[in-house]
């Protein structure tokens, strides 16, 4: 039987090439709102009134020797020099038109050594309490500021919807695991713990059933304190020890 050669076509390797970067969303919690934190592209002192770089969660291109969770570390550190918190991958975007569009062409331009190349982004979301942590830009970051997570504007390239992927994923993880303590001050009262699951969750809970539930979570503390410097009557004060 005579063999017959397939016609194979081998698809062109530039067109199969794309570029791998790492997108952070913070998520820090001021006691009464969910923030994100983004910052504005740009350079450190540039017009600050410009539009001409919209703002973003941070993120940036993986280094050849690194590792994804290398590279969110770096990034953080780089562009808002946030270290050492807490860290979860969640969720790949790989859209082939991510990045193109007509708002994001100067920037790309600009920082970019292949500003035509497709680009695959691994979205991370992070937890931190907001009074612990002072965001500072750099590199490529012109500011790094919270924003109110319902006051997010028109972000850069695909950042809107990696934000709210975010969430999602923060949603479902909070009912199974403890990672919300990353959110809260070491001590909070009852009812910060409430709001901020409220806020999470996106309903209104029961005060009398959270309250009984939360005092036979394994970790949470009672303090012999309550808060200062408030115009209400002070709550008592809660910390969480993670069990060993």
């Amino acid at each position: 039987m005579q063999n017959v050669a397939l016609n194979k076509t081998v698809p062109n390797a530039s067109a199969a090439t794309f570029d791998l970067s790492v997108d952070n969303v913070v998520f820090g919690f001021d006691g009464e709102k969910l923030q994100v934190l983004l910052i504005r592209q740009g350079l450190p002192g540039e017009d600050m009134e410009s539009d001409r770089f919209h703002m973003a969660v941070p993120g940036d291109l993986v280094l050849p020797e690194e590792d994804l969770d290398e590279a969110a570390d770096r990034i953080l550190s780089t562009l808002t020099s946030l270290k050492g918190i807490y860290l979860k991958q969640f969720q790949a975007f790989g859209a082939p038109d991510r990045v193109f569009d007509e708002k994001d062409k100067e920037w790309l331009t600009r920082f970019r050594p292949n500003p035509d190349r497709r680009v695959v982004t691994i979205g991370y979301y992070s937890l931190v309490s907001i009074s612990e942590y002072r965001p500072k830009p750099s590199s490529f970051a012109s500011r790094a500021e919270w924003c109110p997570l319902e006051d997010v504007p028109r972000l850069a390239f695909d950042h809107n919807a990696i934000i709210e992927s975010g969430l999602q994923r923060l949603r479902e993880d909070v009912l199974q695991r403890n990672i919300i303590f990353e959110l809260l001050p070491q001590k909070f009262t009852l009812g910060q713990f409430q709001r901020l699951h409220e806020i999470i969750l996106g309903k209104s809970l029961d005060k009398r059933n959270f309250r009984k539930n939360v005092k036979r979570m394994e970790g949470v503390v009672p303090l012999d304190e309550k808060q200062e410097g408030v115009l209400h009557k002070p709550a008592q004060l809660y910390t969480y020890r993670k069990p060993d």
